[in-house]
């Protein structure tokens, strides 16, 4: 499983160095939308071939999912990749988006990457060996963990939301809104699920997303100590509303404010 880890990395960075190639440029890049609406560039498309050719040639029997490039291959191994995760950021030449590469075997995410290029930092988990933290190239090295103690409370709960400005509609605020009207609603400059990892934050809500926007952090949050779920329970990465916690029953009073 390390080289597995190893080569999410290697493939999320290949990634990453294409997208801050646009991103150094991006009054020379065009943009799209998509059918649902959001917004699509040559830097998404070309990091993700850029992931894809890396794995394709080290796992050429593994199947592949990406936001982009869509399904490939069959089999019990499949990655996931979001070649640029926020995007509606990226063109505004906001520093928070992601590359997110995992690796999913037998229906369990089992190593997760996520490079943070324009913050220069990388954030990475594997399955049973913790969730760690470090710049680009390696230095400063930490492993994170959620917040120690606290009660169970959403009264004073340190929440962020996601997405944020300029793709935070007014849907996203109706279904943040039953926690938003407890919690300590914050501001926040890393990934909010992230900061739930390392502590900085107790809870974290994704209003709306696929499973390529949580194979990642669904695995850095629950090996960081935390709890990660949605409206149907805690289990794996799936389309919808994503819900993190620092703890159980933190949790629970959230999933309860949510959705009953």
């Amino acid at each position: 499983m390390s080289l597995d880890l190893d080569l999410a990395r290697r493939a999320a960075l290949a990634g990453a160095a294409v997208a801050m190639r646009h991103f150094a440029a991006l009054a020379e890049l065009p943009r799209e939308l998509k059918a649902d609406g959001s917004t699509v560039t040559a830097a998404d498309r070309e990091s993700e071939e850029a992931i894809r050719a890396v794995l394709r040639r080290e796992r050429p029997g593994d199947a592949l999912l990406g936001e982009e490039g869509g399904a490939a291959g069959a089999g019990r191994r499949r990655w996931i990749i979001d070649p640029i995760d926020g995007t509606a950021q990226y063109v505004a030449g906001d520093d928070r988006w992601l590359v997110l590469v995992a690796l999913e075997e037998d229906g369990e995410i089992q190593a997760g990457v996520a490079v943070t290029p324009a913050q220069d930092a990388i954030w990475w988990a594997q399955r049973g060996g913790g969730a760690y933290w470090s710049a680009l190239d390696g230095s400063r090295e930490r492993r994170v963990s959620v917040a120690p103690g606290g009660t169970d409370l959403l009264d004073g709960s340190r929440l962020g939301v996601i997405p944020c400005a300029p793709n935070y509609l007014d849907s996203d605020r109706v279904i943040a809104a039953p926690l938003a009207a407890r919690a300590a609603e914050s501001e926040w400059d890393v990934h909010a699920a992230l900061l739930v990892a390392s502590g900085e934050l107790d809870l974290a809500v994704q209003t709306r997303g696929q499973i390529w926007d949580f194979a990642v952090t669904s695995l850095i949050v629950t090996e960081a100590g935390g709890v990660y779920g949605g409206a149907d329970g805690v289990r794996g990465p799936r389309e919808g509303t994503s819900l993190f916690a620092r703890s159980p029953g933190l949790w629970q009073a959230a999933h309860d404010a949510l959705w009953g």
